[in-house]
């Protein structure tokens, strides 16, 4: 009789599938502030038999409500050692299971393998969980949960803490986790739009080192597979740091870093820690600025790797120097590419064609995508006429956004002719140029603005149109781009700025402040235009700088209501930065409360 209570339990063990051992709370959008509000949660948690994976990504979650589901996660230990106390208080059983085991060998060597896949904790869900949350607050429950998660003994597979926009403090928050034997398995960590920082990522890099020391003492070192790190400002240093844990633990298969402001120094940094990851599949630079030296140094890295699939370089400035240096290594290896994305990077006819050659052998080829350079008309029709006649112009991707020939050769950027010492710092190579209103503009840095000295304001209001709306509005977006709260000269060299640009604006008699404000909402995404315009992507900077502009006396009154109405409506363009949206919505119902 007990071997047939047992073997079903064993069976039911076996037969169970992973998406049985999930609980999920996912997109509810419920306000967990107390205990209270969690005893439904907590309760489900405590009674849910052998739990593997939690979702709570789409609510939010105060610090009692963390400290509470923290409690429940702490009895998830294994199911073995549960069964085990019951076994050593259960005598008549145990007796009779231990002779059912001893007779049943195939029973025992299928019961220990439901334990041994069946009884770990392994998932945590957990993105956009904290929206509407004070960033105090955030540190405090993170460390609640991560440290039940050790207590409880479990072995992660999977950490998504991505679209909680934590900061720094945030990550000090998982640091304890991070460095525990709980994440000796981790294979899985996505920390997308989590506003992270310099200061953040190099904690982060920090406590994935100590992780695989720690493990690799233990003969089973940390193998992350995914690491998804988007639009954390990391910067050059943040990207150094990281690089030198991926180039420590050499088993990533998927990096996905777009839009963290990293120049050449970083890519190079990283381009040097990909080559020790042999198994390397995707990698994803999206929107940050290699320039040549970026792209050469990660195609000389991209020779080394024989496993990579998708390229996605796009937005990165690589530039035709870069972009033929990259032709060259896809041409002589990277047998199974199935995607290159060299897109907005200011690429020429003759490079564009060479990429074209280089993928015509790639019989895995998806998409080539090339959209946003600087081809031409012509250049255009001799990049599909070249494409069509190796027989794979199906491959290659719309070029409707080619920005046509360049005027001058300017493959030369400030970043090209500025030499890295070992410590990351540029010094000019040769005399230093003057001021560059355009380069700024294009592709905006704090350091760039901080080069046009103290007449900047001047210098951007000589090259925009400030009697038209919309340039008046994406010049604002431009410079706020550069903002940083932390950092006073840059933060004061953008609010000068935008306000010498903006008050000079206003004065005019025949501008808008309506028609500036609508076509503000227009390039952050909030309303449609009839023209087509395409939305920029939305930083925190933009908001913050908002909020600074909304005070200020040049700012008409009567568009304080129409900002705020659409900055309470719920919408995906300003998702990635609540915290920010959040303040500015705050100033804007106080301007009105005392108007």
């Amino acid at each position: 009789m007990a071997t047939d209570i047992v073997g079903q339990l064993a069976d039911s063990l076996a037969r169970t599938g992973v998406e049985e051992w999930e609980l999920s709370y996912k997109g509810q959008g419920r306000k967990l502030d107390n205990a209270q509000s969690v005893e439904e949660i907590v309760k489900e948690i405590e009674e849910f038999q052998g739990l593997q994976a939690l979702r709570l990504e789409g609510n939010t979650i105060g610090v009692e409500a963390a400290q509470a589901i923290a409690k429940a996660l702490q009895t998830k230990s294994q199911f073995k050692v549960r069964l085990t106390k019951a076994l050593q208080t259960k005598s008549q059983f145990k007796v009779r299971l231990t002779k059912a085991l001893q007779t049943k060998s195939q029973f025992k060597v299928r019961l220990t393998k439901a334990f041994q896949t069946k009884s770990q904790f392994k998932c945590c869900y957990w993105s956009d969980m904290f929206t509407g949350r004070l960033r105090s607050e955030i540190p405090p429950a993170l460390n609640s949960l991560g440290d039940a998660l050790v207590t409880a003994g479990a072995r992660l597979s999977v950490l998504d803490l991505s679209d909680n926009a934590f900061g720094p403090d945030g990550v000090k928050g998982i640091e304890r986790l991070l460095k525990s034997r709980a994440c000796h398995t981790l294979q899985e960590l996505k920390l997308n739009n989590c506003g992270m920082g310099i200061g953040g990522g190099k904690i982060l890099a920090a406590a994935l080192t100590e992780c695989h020391k720690k493990s690799s003492a233990l003969g089973a070192p940390l193998r992350l597979k995914v690491f998804i790190a988007g639009r954390n400002r990391l910067e050059n240093d943040g990207a150094r740091a990281l690089a030198q844990a991926f180039q420590l633990m050499g088993s990533l298969e998927e990096v996905h870093m777009p839009q963290n402001g990293i120049n050449h120094p970083g890519v190079t940094a990283l381009a040097t820690a990909m080559q020790h990851n042999a198994g390397l599949r995707v990698l994803n630079l999206n929107d940050n600025t290699f320039t040549k030296r970026g792209a050469i140094a990660m195609a000389q890295a991209l020779k080394h790797l024989r496993s990579v699939q998708v390229i996605n370089f796009g937005d990165c400035l690589v530039r035709s120097e870069g972009a033929i240096a990259i032709a060259e290594t896809v041409s002589e290896g990277l047998p199974i590419l199935k995607e290159l994305n060299l897109s907005f990077g200011e690429i020429t006819e003759e490079a564009a064609l060479a990429l074209a050659h280089a993928v015509k052998s790639k019989t895995h080829l998806e998409k080539l995508d090339l959209n946003g350079n600087a081809l031409g008309v012509e250049g255009c029709e001799a990049l599909k006429e070249a494409m069509q006649s190796m027989k794979i112009g199906d491959l290659l991707g719309s070029l409707s956004d080619d920005e046509g020939e360049p005027e001058v050769d300017d493959d030369d950027d400030d970043d090209d002719d500025e030499e890295t010492d070992e410590e990351g710092v540029s010094t000019p190579a040769s005399a230093p140029r003057a001021p560059d209103v355009s380069s700024f503009l294009s592709f905006p840095s704090p350091d760039k603005l901080l080069k046009l000295g103290a007449k900047r304001a001047l210098l951007i209001e000589e090259q925009v149109d400030l009697s038209d709306a919309m340039k008046t509005a994406r010049a604002f977006l431009t410079i706020s781009s550069v903002y940083k709260e932390e950092n006073e000269e840059v933060r004061t060299a953008v609010l000068d700025s935008i306000d010498g640009v903006l008050r000079k604006a206003f004065s005019c008699p025949s501008f808008q402040g309506y028609d500036f404000v609508s076509c503000l909402l227009v390039l952050l995404g909030l309303i449609k235009s009839e023209d087509k315009v395409k939305p920029v992507r939305v930083v925190p900077g933009q908001l913050e700088a908002l909020e600074h502009v909304v005070r200020q006396d040049y700012f008409p009154r009567e568009s304080v209501a129409v900002l705020e109405a659409f900055m309470s409506r719920n919408s995906k363009a300003l998702e990635p930065v609540d915290g920010a949206r959040s303040g500015l919505q705050t100033t804007l119902q106080g301007l009105q409360g005392g108007s």
